[in-house]
C-alpha cells in the first residue's frame, strides 16, 4: 500500500513542501524519481543501512520513491528521514494516522543516527503556513525551528525515536523557545565597544553619521591607525534589529548552514569580513546549487572589505548592482533565486602600497604615479556608491595611554536610533526606502533643500576643492543625516561643511 510523508525543499530563502510518496511492489530495484540530485539518489543506500541497523527490515522488493511536485529539483540529504519513514509505512512495519500532520527532515547515518541539515527555519515557517501541526528534525536544528510560534518542534537523535513517536510508543519532548524573551535578552549582546577605542574622535563621528543614515564608508589611513578596530565596532552603534529583521537575517544564515545548535534567533546585526582572495561567486552567491554569498550573509548588517584595492577588480564590480538594489538575483537555466542584500559597506585601505602617503611622521617611498595607480584599482562607479571618505591618522602616545574613558557604544546607538526614527517617519510613504542613503535623486532634490548661503558654500567647495559632480548628491544626503542627528528640520551651514569634509577621494590632487 502506498504511503506518504512530507519533507521540504528550499529555494533562495523560501521553502516548498515536498510530498514523499513510497510504493512497494514485486521486483528488486530501488528507484527515486522527481528530479533528485546525486545526494538524494544516494539516500537509498543510507536508508537501507539505517533501517536494517535499527531492528527493522528493508524489503527486497521494488521500491519506488516519488518526490512531488516532480518538476522541482530536489537537493541535499534532508530527504533521508522522510523516505525511511515512508518505506516503513509502505511495508507495513509502521502504522500511524499522524504522518500527514508533521514535516520530517534529517540526514541518516548508517547506524540510524540523524544528522543536522540546512535551511530549517524557512521550512518551519512554510510548514506552519501550509497547516502542518509540527516538524520532526535533528536535535541540532530544533532550537532554530522552535522560534516559529504555535508550531510543534521535536528534536530527535535517531530513527527509532521517530518510529516510536509515530507509533505512539514514545513521547518526544517538545522544543520550546520564548522568541520574544530571547530576542530582548540578547539584542545588545556585543563583545566589543566603542569605549575600547582611544582617540580617533573624528573617525567615531564619521561612523556615527554613517550608521545614522545607512551610508557606505571608506577608511583611508596607514597601517596600525585603527581602521579595522573601528570598523568591527560599527555594528554596536547601529539601531537594534527588530523582530522582523532578525527573522529575515536568521533565514539566510539558516539556508547557508551558519547557525550552531545553540542558536535559535540572530539578535545582533551580522558583521562579515571576507578575505581579499575571495571569488566573485563567494561574495555575491551562486554555484551549481545556488547558495547565499557574503553580501547576503551581511544582510541587515555590515560588510567589511579590508584592504579594498587588494580585492580582484571583478569581485568589486559585481557589488555595484546589489549596492543599489539591495538584493541579488542568481539565474540558472531552469530557475532564478533571489537573496536579500541590504547591507552597509565599510571598506578600508592604505593610501598607497607602502602605506605612508600623507603620514604626519613617516615618509612615503612609493615612486611617482604609484599612489594614483593604486587608487585607480577602485573604479569610479564603485566609489560613487560610497558616501563618506574618511582619512584615519595614527593615534599618538598621549591618547593611547590616557585613562579617560571614551563614550560607550550604547550612548552613540541612542543618538543613531533617534536619527533613524526620524528617517523612518520621513519615508513612511516609500516602502523601499528606510534611511537617507537610499534616497533617489528626485527625493534628494525634494528633501535635502539648502538655502542660498548653503548653495554658495557648496559651489565654492566644489570649485576650490575640485570635487566631482558625483559628490553633489552624496554631500546633500550626508548633510541631511547630520541634520537629523542634530534634530534640525533644515540643513544648516555647519551640517553642509561637515559633509564636505568627508569627500577626501573626490578632491583634485589628493593622490598627487
Amino acid at each position: 500500500m502506498p504511503a506518504k510523508t512530507y519533507g521540504s525543499a528550499v529555494f533562495g530563502i523560501e521553502a516548498i513542501t515536498i510530498t514523499v510518496e513510497v510504493n512497494i511492489t514485486g521486483g528488486l530495484k530501488y528507484f527515486v524519481v522527481g528530479l533528485p540530485d546525486n545526494a538524494v539518489k544516494e539516500s537509498m543506500l543510507r536508508v537501507e543501512s539505517a533501517i536494517n541497523n535499527s531492528g527493522y527490515k528493508m524489503k527486497r522488493q521494488k521500491v519506488v520513491v516519488n518526490l512531488a511536485p516532480a518538476d522541482i529539483r530536489k537537493e541535499g540529504s534532508a530527504y533521508d528521514l522522510p523516505i525511511a519513514i515512508g518505506i516503513l509505512a509502505a511495508s507495513g512495519q509502521l502504522f500511524s494516522t499522524r504522518l500527514d500532520q508533521y514535516l520530517i527532515l534529517g540526514e541518516l547515518s548508517l547506524d540510524g543516527g540523524i544528522q543536522a541539515v540546512k535551511g530549517v527555519l524557512p521550512v518551519a515557517i512554510q510548514g506552519k503556513r501550509d497547516g502542518f501541526k509540527g516538524i520532526i528534525l535533528p536535535n541540532e536544528n530544533a532550537r532554530e525551528a522552535a522560534i516559529v510560534d504555535d508550531f510543534e518542534v521535536y528534536g530527535v537523535g535517531n530513527i527509532k525515536e521517530v518510529i516510536g513517536f509515530f507509533a505512539n510508543t514514545l513521547e518526544l519532548q517538545r522544543t520550546i523557545v520564548n522568541t520574544q524573551a530571547e530576542f530582548s535578552y540578547n539584542i545588545n549582546n556585543y563583545e566589543s565597544d566603542f569605549s575600547d577605542v582611544r582617540g580617533q574622535e573624528n573617525i567615531k563621528r564619521a561612523l556615527e553619521i554613517a550608521a545614522a543614515g545607512g551610508h557606505n564608508v571608506i577608511l583611508i589611513g596607514p597601517p596600525g591607525a585603527g581602521k579595522t578596530m573601528l570598523a568591527k565596532r560599527l555594528p554596536t552603534i547601529l539601531p537594534p534589529l527588530d523582530l522582523y529583521e532578525a527573522l529575515d537575517t536568521t533565514k539566510i544564515h539558516s539556508v547557508a548552514g551558519k547557525l550552531s545548535a545553540s542558536d535559535s534567533l540572530m539578535t545582533v546585526r551580522p558583521f562579515r569580513s571576507p578575505h581579499h582572495t575571495i571569488s566573485d561567486v563567494a561574495l555575491v552567491g551562486g554555484g551549481t546549487n545556488p547558495q547565499p554569498g557574503e553580501i547576503s550573509l551581511a544582510h541587515n548588517g555590515v560588510l567589511f572589505l579590508d584592504e579594498l584595492p587588494e580585492f580582484k577588480r571583478t569581485v568589486l564590480e559585481v557589488m555595484r548592482q546589489p549596492l543599489e538594489e539591495r538584493r541579488v538575483t542568481i539565474s540558472r537555466a531552469k530557475s532564478t533565486v533571489n537573496y536579500p542584500a541590504s547591507f552597509m559597506l565599510v571598506a578600508s585601505m592604505n593610501p598607497c602600497p607602502c602605506g605612508f602617503y600623507n603620514h604626519p611622521e613617516k615618509e612615503c617611498i612609493c615612486a611617482p604615479g604609484v599612489v594614483q595607480k593604486y587608487l585607480s584599482k577602485i573604479s569610479g562607479p564603485l566609489l560613487d556608491r560610497i558616501d563618506l571618505h574618511v582619512e584615519v591618522t595614527p593615534v599618538n602616545f598621549n591618547e593611547l595611554s590616557s585613562e579617560r574613558l571614551s563614550e560607550k557604544s550604547e550612548a552613540i546607538r541612542e543618538r543613531v536610533t533617534e536619527a533613524r526614527n526620524i528617517q523612518i517617519s520621513r519615508f513612511s510613504d516609500s516602502p523601499e526606502v528606510f534611511c537617507n542613503a537610499q534616497m533617489s535623486p528626485n527625493a534628494v532634490r525634494k528633501i535635502c533643500r539648502i538655502n542660498d548661503t548653503g548653495q554658495a558654500l557648496l559651489k565654492q567647495a566644489m570649485e576650490k576643492l575640485g570635487l566631482s559632480a558625483r559628490a553633489y548628491d552624496r554631500i546633500l544626503k550626508v548633510s541631511r543625516t547630520i541634520a537629523d542627528l542634530a534634530g534640525s528640520e533644515d540643513i544648516q551651514l555647519e551640517h553642509l561643511a561637515e559633509a564636505i569634509h568627508f569627500r577626501s577621494l573626490d578632491r583634485e590632487g589628493w593622490a598627487g
